[in-house]
């Protein structure tokens, strides 16, 4: 069986055309020509804005022309991760799909459910026969995985909704009506380069096999952050060798835990044996204290030819010792909603770039504003001391939860219709656009909600089939119910 054949077909048809569209944050040209194209073929009135937002809209359905207008919310673009060995493009190649029991995944790559789902959601509600509903507003943003570009970008002229159903979330029988607000933090090291010594011995550490996951949604798991593993041990190894370093890289997506880093380090061929025991006992160790959460399955020390240069040694020394002691992780928990998480932060990527310059990125989130920007500070001031150049980006607003939400009513009525059972009303830890909007649009009543996703922003990236009929029939309710309201 295919992806296209499952059901609601309606819903899946479209999603498998969506997998077969390239579509990296920020290279959104082909998903929204597919998306224009959808709108002509249908006959369904689109605009774009100047940033590259999609708009389309239809009018209600008969007897329904007195109820509020409905906005469907999803982003055009998607994490682009996959595994090492995985040959696979993603500006040119479609995502191979398969089913594996009640789960949908993808080939060694990122599925991108999130959120090619809510698209497809949206997109299927806009022609489906036999819905009623209210004048329908499906609104596509780029950018969302970067910078939530689109959604600060937006046109304010390009939607006229009174209500707004963000289909970005990952939870069956979970309405989200909160998020985190974020900021990123980019530290650049600049190093010189030295002649290497000679009687050195090189290896190229290699961190693996860990889950990852999403920097927001997943940060409360405790997984491994392969930048830290690996900064870890270069700590201890620079306590007790001479060791000099050619080449690191880590982790690539600001919102992505890293899973795999790696580094190009010598030492005193005496030493050498010494290292690699060494190696494999933290390897040992951290497997020992990730148990039942994480694994470093394939990591590795390979010998590497000796390079003619290698990273000055105060840089080395200043970047090890940072990347270190940066924070990675939980910072708090939320004292209103039990189980949230308030703020955290990301140690993301460490990347060599052109100019002699190690690129470290983070990613701070909080649900507190100020806390948002005390622990932007604090990773500020880390690399600072290490002799870094920190800069922060310009952030995104929370959203502050709303508990007398009318459609957050309606969509736990409509739930408990459809399956007997009360969602669970929560707030996320993770960056959903629906904060931006509220700047352009105070008025809007928002709620969030989607079909059960796990591993997003990862290889491991699969979606609930089952959840994605209850997702529709929960979309299809939503929007029947306000089609009976007058404005």
């Amino acid at each position: 069986m295919n992806v296209k054949d499952l059901n609601p077909a309606l819903v899946w048809e479209i999603f498998d055309a969506i997998t077969r569209v390239p579509r990296p944050s920020k290279k959104e040209e082909k998903i929204r020509a597919f998306l224009l194209d959808f709108a002509r073929e249908h006959g369904i009135e689109a605009a774009t804005d100047a940033i590259g937002n999609v708009v389309m809209t239809v009018p209600a359905t008969a007897g329904c022309e007195q109820a509020p207008t409905v906005i469907l919310q999803a982003h055009m673009d998607m994490v682009c991760e996959k595994n090492s060995d995985v040959d696979h493009d993603f500006e040119n190649d479609p995502i191979e799909t398969y089913i594996d029991g009640e789960w949908v995944r993808a080939r060694g790559t990122t599925l991108g459910a999130d959120n090619g789902i809510g698209m497809a959601a949206a997109l299927a509600a806009l022609i489906a026969p036999d819905m009623k509903h209210g004048r329908l507003q499906a609104l596509f943003t780029v950018d969302e995985e970067t910078g939530l570009t689109g959604a600060n970008n937006l046109d304010g002229s390009l939607i006229s909704g009174d209500i707004l159903l963000n289909l970005d979330s990952e939870d069956d029988a979970q309405l989200f009506i909160g998020c985190a607000g974020g900021i990123d933090t980019t530290s650049t090291f600049r190093y010189t380069l030295q002649p290497a010594k000679p009687g050195y011995h090189f290896v190229r550490l290699n961190i693996r096999g860990l889950n990852g996951g999403h920097s927001g949604s997943d940060i409360h798991l405790g997984r491994g952050n392969a930048n830290k593993i690996l900064a870890r041990f270069l700590w201890q190894s620079m306590k007790r060798y001479d060791l000099v370093m050619s080449e690191i890289d880590g982790g690539n997506l600001r919102n992505a835990i890293p899973r795999e880093a790696h580094a190009v380090v010598g030492v005193p061929d005496a030493d050498k044996e010494k290292l690699r025991a060494d190696f494999n006992c933290f390897i040992a160790t951290v497997e020992d204290e990730l148990h039942g959460v994480d694994a470093l399955t394939g990591s590795s020390m390979e010998s590497a030819d000796a390079p003619s240069q290698v990273i000055d040694a105060t840089t080395v020394r200043n970047l090890v010792t940072a990347l270190y002691i940066a924070p990675h992780g939980v910072v708090a928990m939320s004292r209103d909603i039990k189980g949230l998480v308030e703020t955290s932060t990301n140690l993301a990527s460490v990347k060599m770039r052109e100019g002699n310059t190690i690129v470290v990125a983070t990613s701070q989130r909080s649900s507190v504003e100020s806390e948002k920007y005390d622990i932007a500070q604090q990773v500020e001031a880390v690399f600072a001391l290490a002799g870094a150049e920190p800069t922060h980006g310009d952030g995104y607003p929370g959203w502050k939860p709303n508990m007398h939400s009318h459609i957050k009513d309606v969509a736990v009525e409509a739930y408990q219709e459809l399956f007997g059972i009360t969602p669970e009303i929560l707030a996320i830890h993770a960056g959903l656009e629906c904060g931006l909007f509220l700047t352009k649009y105070p008025h809007l009543d928002m709620v969030s909600f989607g079909p059960t996703l796990q591993g997003v922003h990862s290889p491991d990236e699969r979606m609930h089939i089952p959840a994605v009929e209850r997702f529709w029939q929960h979309l299809t309710r939503i929007l029947e119910k306000v089609g009976a309201e007058k404005k």
